[in-house]
């Protein structure tokens, strides 16, 4: 009768136990559901809106709870924006040391001339020299005789600073032309004048050329540009693509990070960027958390 009585005993408190692991479990997931619902706001101003549109469309087909809602124009203070707790993430190009800083990818910038200038290789040096107003005139370059014509880019654009801080171009680029925001600008002047130059996101240039626009991207220090080349920073002209979100972010903001730095995520900045993943350190500063892949997200 002993035996029997402990025998139930047992058996209760392992029923019952159990029940509390079940309650326990439900409610954790309860919770982790929770966390997923909610809405979230991207401000930015650079080249990077398209990836980013297809981040977070994808990101919300995963959790139906959520929405991700951008804000996104020259006039942008993105990094303002979270600072102030009006936008959760800044997408940027420079850290700031009150925020926390991710690099989800590179954007690798390509030096681009009219396909019929003879011109094909430079230095960096010669790139910085012909951007600065050193070299004037193509021939300097073995090119033909004819005078350099420097499409510049927008001073609030993220592919300028990046360009600028690539080649440690410290002073203002001369321009011969008024400057221009769009890639698909550039690629208009640059293929209807013989003697124009200037930069655009390396994924612009290479789809250009694929589609017969009248370009030539120009190797630089004798190193094609190219993904593995911009990856393991043999080529120079690259800037980091920065997310940029308050110290301590909230749940919401955490799970769409952690997509971003997952392989899914990484595919899809695949179709505009070099992926981080696999990366050697940058030259930013040391503020910036680099991915991982060894590493579970946080």
């Amino acid at each position: 009768m002993v035996q029997r009585t402990l025998t139930v005993s047992f058996r209760d408190c392992a029923f019952a136990v159990g029940a509390v692991l079940l309650a326990c479990g439900l409610l954790f997931l309860c919770d982790a559901e929770a966390a997923l619902t909610g809405r979230i706001l991207i401000a930015g101003y650079g080249p990077e809106l398209p990836v980013v549109q297809d981040l977070a469309k994808a990101y919300e087909r995963l959790h139906p709870g959520t929405a991700i809602d951008l804000e996104w124009d020259s006039t942008v203070r993105a990094v303002h924006l979270v600072k102030t707790g009006e936008a959760q993430i800044a997408v940027t190009d420079q850290p700031d040391p009150a925020l926390k800083a991710m690099q989800i990818a590179w954007d690798g910038i390509a030096v681009i001339v009219n396909f019929a200038n003879p011109v094909r290789e430079v230095s960096s040096a010669q790139v910085r020299e012909l951007f600065s107003a050193q070299i004037t005139d193509w021939s300097e370059l073995d090119g033909a005789t004819a005078r350099v014509e420097v499409i510049p880019r927008t001073s609030g654009n993220n592919l300028t600073s990046g360009f600028q801080n690539s080649l440690g171009l410290a002073e203002r680029v001369a321009a011969s032309a008024a400057p221009v925001r769009s890639d698909q600008k550039v690629l208009s002047l640059v293929s209807g004048r013989d003697a124009t130059v200037s930069y655009i996101s390396l994924a612009a240039a290479l789809k250009a050329q694929e589609d017969g626009i009248s370009i030539h991207i120009l190797t630089v220090d004798q190193v094609d540009p190219g993904e593995a080349t911009v990856k393991n920073g043999r080529y120079r002209l690259r800037r980091p693509v920065l997310m940029l979100t308050a110290t301590q972010p909230d749940p919401l903001t955490e799970s769409f990070l952690s997509f971003v730095r997952s392989v899914d995520g990484q595919q899809l900045l695949r179709t505009m960027f070099v992926p981080i993943e696999q990366s050697i350190p940058a030259t930013i500063p040391s503020s910036v958390q680099r991915l991982d892949p060894s590493s579970p997200p946080s």
